[in-house]
């Protein structure tokens, strides 16, 4: 079983994107976890900050701990069931921006393989065509970095199964840059965290109806 050393980065205050009666919208810090993990020291998380200050916020997603960007929580059970639904329902549009290694030629494509947890190996993920989940994400290469041999693409799921992107861009060859868990040595020394971060989100707000779409600058 594959484990990560848990140094949480230092509490500065919320990074709060968006805040109304009924949910919030947080960017998360690559390190952090999104709920807490098992033992005293792994207590720290962004659903315990948020909580800290907003008694009533619950989770509905997450992000895995070495993924920046943007995740939305709850203010109480109604929105917490309706934004639940949304994710559910794959209402909830989200896009990614990653860094991965080498050259990546097609400029749009999408990835289709089932996923499946290698319980062995977990928390990693694999591809399992006969028991494995349905999961698709799509992608659009932004640029390529001809000197690190890296490209920059978007990234789009259509599902939300566990490491699905990171899982996917494996599978065609082409790691994300700083991935510990999926990465060879010298692609995860390319950088100093997972070139991984949630820039956009888009839904129609589960009480007032409103369209809300948010974006996040993108920390690398």
């Amino acid at each position: 079983m594959n484990s990560i050393p848990y140094n949480p980065p230092h509490h500065d205050g919320l990074d709060l994107v968006f805040e109304d009666d009924w949910l919030l919208v947080v960017n998360k810090p690559s390190g952090l976890l999104s709920v807490p993990g098992r033992g005293e020291d792994k207590r720290d998380s962004l659903a315990s900050r948020v909580m800290a200050e907003y008694p009533d916020a619950l989770i509905v997603h997450r992000l895995d701990m070495s993924t920046s960007g943007l995740m939305v929580l709850a203010k109480g059970k109604q929105a917490h069931r309706g934004l639940s639904l949304l994710f559910q329902d794959q209402q909830m549009k989200k896009c990614y921006v990653a860094v991965v290694d080498g050259v990546v030629e097609s400029l749009t494509g999408e990835v289709d393989l089932p996923l499946i947890t290698d319980w062995p190996n977990r928390p990693r993920q694999k591809v399992d065509y006969e028991l494995g989940k349905p999961s698709l994400t799509s992608y659009r290469v932004i640029g390529h970095n001809d000197e690190a041999v890296t490209t920059r693409i978007e990234l789009k799921p259509k599902t939300g199964r566990s490491h699905q992107l990171r899982v996917h861009m494996l599978s065609i060859g082409h790691p994300i840059v700083g991935d510990e868990l999926y990465a060879s040595r010298d692609v995860i020394d390319k950088a100093s965290r997972l070139l991984l971060h949630a820039s956009a989100l888009s839904f129609t707000h589960p009480v007032t109806k409103q369209r809300l779409s948010f974006k996040s600058d993108v920390p690398f």
